[in-house]
């Protein structure tokens, strides 16, 4: 029984946890707290951040738990998406079939983690049980106008042969594939997101107290509100208008040529030149590279009369303002480096403040000051003329004043198989006729043909396209677009709140548990998903349904799990277990130790979560991904890290079974050394004890610092295996302190906290215990070490009664017999004390 084997305890006891409900919830009037980690996507088998999300999260729901609050802590499946049908295409099997497979894989693998979730509340967003809800949230979304459809150029990854929202777009590539991404017209559905744009953005400043800074300040960029004005620059032939807009009116006499998008109204026909517009467009929205194209047309400059070229270019975005620019290079350097790439003119009109620029510039100047060049504002200051300018714009009836955000509605639209089908009909008498409530789900068919490219594999079923109108009953056809995913994941939290065979839009139940007390997941979904989220929230609130305006009150973005790589010159990326001291076990040759990064199958760096429950057990595996860095840091892998967690929990393990007769003896014994004797071994673990529960309570509760955690109850351990025990008091110490570091530990490693829990004499579950409460008066020393500095120079150390007051450590360290020989003589400017650590002595 000395030697720690933790598989036959895990397993034991993840069988109690289940056979006996232990982690179902209930509303039941009591204090909640809601905790809940980013649910997965079912790729096969999870990965190490998979288990530091889930291990995060498992901490914070024990925790709370012990604590006495009703715990909801849930897990399901993100189910839809396009990696199961390029397996379906790769490994001719069915997506549903290679899904429900994975799922069943990975939750073995986390049950096998002994996370304490409620399974009952399990949820797939590609059952029909659940996409229902989503075809529900469309109609209603449609009835109140925030569903709707346009033609529109669209994000189109001709890999994925789909669109991608804008947000999917990282550095004008796929944020799935990293293809290359290109511009494309078609008929989408959108959601309109814009309509809360206000009210997401000031939500934001309400999210302060819980989200990370980095995350709202991402959410503040991407809705992107600015105020300027809108004016129609006439064009030169007299034939209409371009309406641009601006948020630097103080600029307007700087112009000197205008920009369109490539998508547009006006750009094909002032182009002209079909294939040179093709070209634009497919490198639209690339910022790091400039493309343009001369119109061979010109635009008037209403504020001074100037003829300025027209000019398509790439970096000019439809989605943003009017997709219209007037282009001031001397103060945007945008434009600044387009002008100098294409030989167009550079205007100076404003200048610093006192002083003047230097001609020709070498790049924009960007910042205020005073106008020049620019007719009657010349000599304004560039914040007054802003406003002074809008207004006279207004005033002549140049233009207007307006607000406007860089967040677009939310394109929904997706050409793939394995989705929500969206709950749209086409009638040739009536329209677009919605599918009623009733006939919910419009359930994705089988007979598919998956390797339909550019369009949905949707169309390639004929039982599925053929249907009935609903409205006038003639042969209509189906939406064979399906439901971006995100769609899925921006009311799962919801979902959750009832259980399996209640309706997902209990009222009672929702307004009972959310809002979700603590989110957990990666800061890659900084702006997608939580963005939609907190859009869906509100729109639901305004259907009646929740109470919450903010679905997530605290949010914690964890870190990567990274490893370092090796490579081959020959062979490439390599498993640790292919190379030999230092070399290629394939060809002999010198291997490169790469970069420590984020662990990646291609890169070979990865840790397989079996292999490490298998050699040291789950708890070994949760206490070292817990205690190796801050959880919001990214994690550096390392092997001497996790033999390090094993050797830590053996070594507990030993001690208690060792121990085991004289622990149970000592149940009934007290817990605390007598007032008399504060001095003694006994003594000095019990306050030690104290201290470590309010140092662990206050790191998990207030810190999240799991790390610092774990490490004070490995101090703890030191002193509880260094003390020896020779009365029955010290044997009450000992248990005290034992059944207290097993309490605390229980959050972090639950199989072992549970079995040595019974090992000592305890019935009840630890589950069921209260988390431990520290005494002040008890965790409080009776001595301080004292350092005392001489003009910050370490000088001398001694110890002190603790709690002596300013005055009294002053006398004491300036009577130090080591200190006298540093200041006699010499004249005291300054004694600063820092209560409980230190004392300066600055002298002269």
């Amino acid at each position: 029984m000395l030697k720690y084997e933790p598989r036959e305890i895990e397993l034991k006891w993840q069988s109690y946890w289940e056979d006996n409900d232990v982690f179902s919830s209930f509303a039941d009037g009591k204090k909640k707290f809601y905790c809940l980690e980013m649910f997965p996507y079912p790729s096969g088998r999870i990965h190490m951040g998979h288990v530091r999300n889930y291990a995060i999260g498992d901490v914070i729901a024990r925790y709370k738990r012990m604590n006495g609050f009703n715990v909801l802590h849930p897990m399901g499946w993100d189910a839809f998406g396009l990696p199961a049908e390029n397996a379906a295409i790769t490994n001719g099997v069915h997506p549903a079939k290679w899904t429900y497979e994975n799922i069943e894989y990975m939750k073995t693998q986390i049950k096998r983690m002994g996370f304490s979730y409620d399974w009952s509340r399990e949820l797939a967003t590609c059952s029909p049980e659940y996409y229902r809800w989503n075809q529900w949230f469309f109609l209603k979304m449609y009835e109140k106008g925030l569903a709707y459809r346009k033609a529109s150029f669209v994000n189109w990854c001709p890999s994925c042969a789909t669109v991608l929202a804008n947000e999917q777009v990282i550095d004008n590539r796929c944020w799935r594939c990293d293809c290359e991404v290109v511009q494309k017209e078609l008929e989408q559905w959108f959601f309109r997101i814009t309509a809360y744009a206000d009210e997401l953005l000031d939500g934001c400043d309400e999210l302060a107290a819980g989200w990370p800074e980095h995350v709202l300040a991402m959410q503040r960029n991407w809705i992107g509100r600015s105020e300027g004005v809108e004016m129609d620059f006439p064009l030169a032939d007299g034939d209409g208008a371009i309406r641009i807009y601006t948020t630097r009116p103080d600029t307007l006499w700087g112009a000197t040529f205008v920009c369109l998008a490539p998508t547009h109204p006006l750009a094909g026909r002032l182009a002209g030149d079909s294939e040179g517009l093709d070209s634009i467009r497919s490198k639209y929205g690339v910022m790091e590279e400039k493309h343009g194209l001369f119109t061979g047309r010109y635009a008037v400059n209403p504020m001074n009369g100037e003829r300025i070229p027209i000019y398509i270019a790439n970096f000019v975005l439809m989605e943003y303002g009017t997709g219209a620019i007037m282009s001031v290079p001397a103060h945007d350097q945008r434009d600044f480096e387009f002008a100098r790439q294409y030989g167009l003119p550079v205007r100076v009109v404003i200048v610093p403040r006192g002083g003047r620029l230097e001609e020709p510039l070498q790049q924009a100047y960007e910042g205020e000051g005073v106008l020049v060049n620019s007719g009657r504002f010349t000599g304004m200051d560039s914040r007054e003329a802003k406003k002074e300018i809008s207004r006279y714009i207004e005033e002549k009836g140049l233009g207007r004043m307006v607000v406007n955000y860089r967040l677009r509605d939310w394109g929904i639209s997706r050409q793939r198989y394995w989705g929500t089908p969206i709950p749209i009909v086409y009638c040739e008498s009536c329209g677009v006729v919605p599918v009623p409530e009733d006939d919910l789900p419009v359930v994705l068919p089988e007979d598919v043909n998956l390797t339909a490219g550019g369009v949905s594999p949707l169309q390639s079923s004929e039982a599925f396209v053929r249907t009935e109108c609903p409205a006038c009953g003639a042969a209509a056809r189906r939406e064979t677009d399906t439901m971006d995913t995100f769609v899925d994941s921006s009311w799962y939290f919801l979902r959750y709140c009832s259980g399996k065979d209640e309706s997902p839009l209990d009222r009672e139940k929702i307004s009972y548990w959310m809002p979700v007390d603590q989110y957990i997941g990666g800061v890659e979904h900084a702006v997608l998903h939580l963005l939609y989220s907190r859009f869906f929230t509100r729109v639901l609130r305004d259907s009646g349904i929740v109470t919450v305006d903010e679905p997530f009150t605290n949010l914690l973005t964890q870190g990567m799990v990274c490893k370092e790589t090796l490579k081959c010159p020959e062979h490439g990326w390599l498993f640790p277990d292919e190379v030999s001291d230092g070399r290629c076990t394939k060809c002999g040759r010198q291997v490169a130790r790469g970069r420590v990064e984020k662990m990646s199958k291609s890169k070979k760096n990865v840790v397989d979560p079996d292999y490490l429950i298998e050699r040291y057990g789950a708890d070994t595996s949760r206490l070292f991904i817990l205690f190796a860095a801050p959880p919001d840091k990214d994690l550096e892998w390392s092997d001497k890290g996790i033999e390090g967690a094993h050797r830590f929990l053996g070594r507990i393990w030993a001690l208690v079974n060792r121990n085991a007769d004289r622990l149970r003896a000592a149940r009934g014994l007290g817990t605390g050394p007598g007032a008399d004797n504060r001095r003694s071994p006994a003594a000095k673990l019990y306050r030690k004890t104290h201290q470590t529960i309010k140092k662990v309570t206050t790191d998990i509760d207030r810190r999240l610092q799991f790390n610092t955690a774990i490490a004070a109850m490995m101090e703890l351990f030191n002193e509880v295996s260094a003390f020896v025990p020779e009365t029955d008091d010290d044997w009450a110490v000992l248990r005290f302190s034992i059944m207290n570091m097993l309490l605390m530990l229980s959050p972090f490693t639950p199989h072992l906290a549970e079995e040595l829990w019974e090992v000592i004499g305890e019935k009840r579950s630890i589950l069921q215990q209260q988390w431990p409460r520290w005494d002040e008066k008890a965790a409080m020393e009776d001595e301080i070490e004292l350092v005392i500095q001489v003009n910050g120079k370490v000088r001398a150390k001694t110890t002190a009664p603790a709690g002596l007051d300013d005055r009294t450590i002053k006398e004491m360290a300036l009577g130090e017999p080591k200190i006298k020989k540093f200041i006699d003589g010499r004249t005291v400017r300054k004694v600063i004390v820092v209560k409980g650590r230190l004392v300066n002595i600055v002298v002269a």
